[in-house]
């Protein structure tokens, strides 16, 4: 199926690994121009240059703390002086530590605010004026599957995350008039070294022994991968996802067992 998304232009956060680094690729797989955004810059430029052997749309590194102010201007910027235009936004970023409720102090709680809800405002701010002139705009949050099920200890990331989806609903309904799309996708289980994260060590049990008996907790009897996820974002990346906004789409091999 061709997407229609070449020539497009990108901009993937937190994307020199995990699901980031995949939806990347598969943007670019497809034909998008693609510029990403991460911390480290010897990641990130291994991962510009995997996508740029690929042959396909060009890609620009720009290395971004998503929770720093001038550093989202700055990939903003270049994104637009690149290529010209701008069509599509991945909002994506390292998730807040796990624990309880008790265990976080005001600070963790204001750096998992910056982390996870305002840089996912900023970015969408800033995107905005830009996505309008393309006329087919697509913002997307990577967000967790949080927002729709239990996770022990993930009360950081579920109270932003859940803010992040409040903001997209309401957001989707201003920009729908220009041609915007705003989508939120909820990974499940999937394989990237934040979901070892949310592992419950036990005495004399392996991690692997650990993923199975998570595993075995999904109807489809397996963990994910994250061309699966990015396979979800690419489409709603696309053309072909224009009716398609105000969601929020599980990508978890059927773990969230609530009719949506």
């Amino acid at each position: 199926m061709d997407l229609q998304l070449k020539g497009k232009t990108a901009l993937v956060l937190a994307a020199s690994k995990g699901l980031g680094k995949a939806c990347a690729v598969a943007l670019a797989a497809e034909g998008a121009n693609v510029v990403i955004g991460a911390r480290n810059a010897g990641p990130l430029q291994a991962t510009q240059q995997g996508i740029a052997a690929m042959g396909r749309g060009r890609v620009l590194a720009v290395t971004t703390d998503v929770r720093d102010p001038a550093d989202a201007d700055k990939i903003i910027s270049a994104t637009v002086s690149e290529f010209g235009s701008f069509d599509i936004l991945v909002n994506n970023a390292g998730g807040p530590p796990f624990g309880t409720f008790e265990s976080f102090d005001e600070s963790a709680w204001n750096s998992a605010f910056q982390l996870t809800l305002l840089s996912t405002v900023r970015f969408s701010r800033l995107a905005i004026p830009h996505l309008r002139k393309s006329g087919s705009g697509r913002i997307i949050n990577i967000t967790s599957l949080t927002v729709l099920t239990y996770l022990p200890h993930s009360v950081l990331s579920t109270s932003l995350r859940m803010a992040v989806v409040g903001m997209a609903k309401m957001l989707s309904d201003e920009v729908g008039p220009y041609g915007i799309t705003v989508n939120n996708v909820a990974p499940g289980l999937i394989m990237t070294d934040r979901v070892k994260d949310t592992l419950q060590p036990r005495p004399g049990v392996t991690e692997e022994e650990l993923m199975a008996e998570r595993a075995r907790t999904i109807p489809v009897g397996r963990i994910g991968r994250p061309e699966e996820l990015a396979a979800m974002v690419t489409f709603l990346a696309s053309p072909l996802a224009g009716y398609i906004t105000g969601a929020t789409i599980p990508v978890d091999g059927g773990a969230t067992r609530k009719p949506l």
